[in-house]
């Protein structure tokens, strides 16, 4: 039987955009029959340092990210080029979650499976909307910058439990409903209703990325809120902004306390 940290390590190089998001929905099936074992212990060492990733779309810093504008098909499809980017940024965050860190309780891995199964998921309506109108993912440049928070906290499971799921993804909660409203007022409602899937989804994906944390501090005998703190001075976290989606940060298991120091 195959076991699944060292086939999410496989996956995770995977260069191949639609093999990977196949593969990922496959291992996924799998551990849910129960067709993989789990070696928590085992120490596993990656040939490559950066995960697999296509030829396109051209990797570039957030500055140079070309904007256009919404009121055109092009600009609207490079939006949605730009979210079907995070969506297999995400594939790519969960299976690391899943391969690198060792000794975690066997609902870790099994979360965390289920988020990559689950961004893949995204990837594919997100790309094939930008089929319908004309685009394919690698149309357009993107940056790489949550995968750069990845390769930070790559040490600690718990700065990654803190600073990616809890941070960089909580963002978009916050982030979602402003870009649903945007596309739906373009007329685009496909788009709108696949954002509206994606944001479901992701308020579990935080929430998993709560449960893990907490869990982290109280094995540590740490405080949440200030462990927080430390850890994005520490880690160079991204300021969070206005305005917060407090209803769907909620849901996703932030605690009054924390809601309150935002």
């Amino acid at each position: 039987m195959l076991e699944i940290r060292q086939q999410a390590l496989c996956l995770l190089l995977e260069c191949d955009a639609n093999a990977k998001v196949e593969q990922v929905d496959a291992l996924h099936q799998a551990w849910q029959m129960a067709g993989l074992t789990l070696e928590a212990e085992l120490a596993l060492t990656p040939t490559f340092v950066m995960p697999g990733c296509p030829k396109k779309p051209e990797l570039v810093s957030p500055l140079q990210v070309e904007k256009r504008s919404m009121r055109t098909e092009e600009g609207r499809a490079s939006l949605i080029h730009a979210l079907a980017h995070i969506e297999f940024n995400a594939i790519n965050l969960a299976l690391d979650a899943v391969w690198r860190f060792s000794n975690m309780p066997t609902q870790y891995y099994a979360d965390w499976l289920k988020v990559a199964s689950e961004e893949a998921y995204h990837f594919n309506l997100l790309n094939a909307h930008l089929q319908s109108m004309g685009y394919q993912y690698g149309d357009f440049s993107a940056h790489n910058s949550l995968w750069e928070m990845a390769e930070r906290t790559k040490e600690d499971v718990l700065a990654r439990m803190a600073l990616v799921p809890r941070t960089m993804e909580a963002r978009g909660l916050d982030a979602s409903p402003p870009i649903r409203n945007k596309l739906a007022q373009a007329g685009d409602i496909a788009a709108a209703a696949i954002l509206d899937i994606i944001l479901r989804d992701e308020i579990g994906h935080v929430a998993i990325g709560n449960t893990w944390f907490n869990w982290l501090c109280e094995q540590r005998a740490l405080e949440p809120i200030a462990t927080y703190a430390k850890l994005a001075t520490q880690y160079h976290a991204p300021s969070l902004r206005k305005p917060f989606n407090l209803e769907a940060r909620r849901k996703a298991g932030f605690s009054e306390a924390e809601l309150a120091t935002l």
